[in-house]
Parts: structure tokens; sequence; C-alpha cells
């Protein structure tokens, strides 16, 4: 009997030792899944509040861009209303428009304006341009390959 009880005794502590390892085991993939779990949630709310972020940043720019657009406006407005009431010479104004187109009419010693030119005039017609292939090549002389 002393046999059996030694026997059951040895078979419980065998039994107990095993449960505590497969306890243990069965625990880690647990606890992985439990951390992994638990970096997905802050992920989540890091994701959450940069989007708050990213909203008031715009919300906040598109306010500002309304107050600037208002205020340039008001500026313009102001102009406009001084240009009005400060130079209300009609004398004055109608001598300056003919001034003006008096100038894009004529150059400044009376002469016809022309637009400017992105090359230079040729002195004979009958030269060779610079865009030329033999410009500056004597007669006889061959471009290089």
């Amino acid at each position: 009997m002393t046999n059996l009880i030694l026997a059951a005794v040895a078979a419980l502590a065998i039994g107990i030792v095993i449960g505590i390892l497969f306890g243990r085991s069965g625990q880690g993939a647990t606890l992985r899944q439990r951390r992994a779990e638990q970096q997905i949630e802050e992920l989540r709310s890091e994701f959450t509040r940069y989007q708050a972020q990213v909203n008031e940043h715009f919300m906040e720019s598109a306010h500002l861009l309304r107050r600037f657009n208002d205020a340039y406006r008001d500026v313009n407005q102001h102009m406009a209303r001084g240009a009005n009431r400060l130079c209300n010479d009609e004398d004055w104004l109608e001598e300056l428009d003919e001034e003006a187109k008096g100038r894009l009419e004529h150059g400044k010693d009376g002469e016809t304006a022309e637009p400017p030119r992105d090359y230079a005039p040729k002195a004979d017609p009958e030269a060779k341009g610079t865009l030329a292939e033999d410009y500056g090549l004597d007669k006889g002389e061959k471009r290089p390959a």
C-alpha cells in the first residue's frame, strides 16, 4: 500500500510539473497576443490624434485665408474710394489718358514705337546671320565635324 501511495504522490508531482509547463507555454502566446492588441490600440489612438491635428490645421488655415481675403478686399476698396475722392480732376485725368495713348502710339521722339526684338538687326541684309552654319568661317574653311 505504501508503494501505491508513493506512486500516486509521484504521479501527482509529475502531473503538476507537466501542467505548469503547459500553462506557461500557453501563456507566452496569450501574452504576445495581448501585447500586439495593445500596440494596435495605441497606433489607432495615435492615428486618431493625427487626423484631429490635420483637420484642425486645415480649418485654421481656411479661417486665416478668409481673413486675408477680407483684408485684401478692404484695402482694395479703400484705395478705390481714395482714388475717386482725391483724383476727381477730370481735365487732369483726360490729359493723363491722352499722354499715355501718345506714348503707346509714338516713341519719345515722335517716331513709331516698335516692340523690343530678341535679335540684333543686320546692317547689311545680304550678310550672314549668327545662326548660319558657316558664320565666322573663311570662304574655303569647313566646319569641324
